[in-house]
């Protein structure tokens, strides 16, 4: 993690998390906390941490994601 996203990952904490509504039944799912960032855990390895991206970062995956669905 770079000092960056430690600054990142001290605003998202108070967030809710919220498991994404694709969630397999095998419980292989991300958690998704939205906030002044966005970040994003494995259910099944909280431990490890969390990713963190600003609006714009997130959008742009989200929309790339969607395009790829096409």
């Amino acid at each position: 993690m770079t000092e960056h996203d430690a600054t990142k990952a001290t605003l998202v904490p108070a967030s809710p998390w919220h498991t994404a509504s694709y969630s397999a039944e095998r419980g292989e799912c991300v958690e998704v906390s939205e906030g002044p960032f966005t970040g994003v855990r494995d259910t099944q390895n909280r431990e490890l941490g969390a990713l963190f991206f600003e609006a714009h970062e997130w959008q742009t995956f989200l929309e790339t994601a969607r395009e790829d669905l096409r």
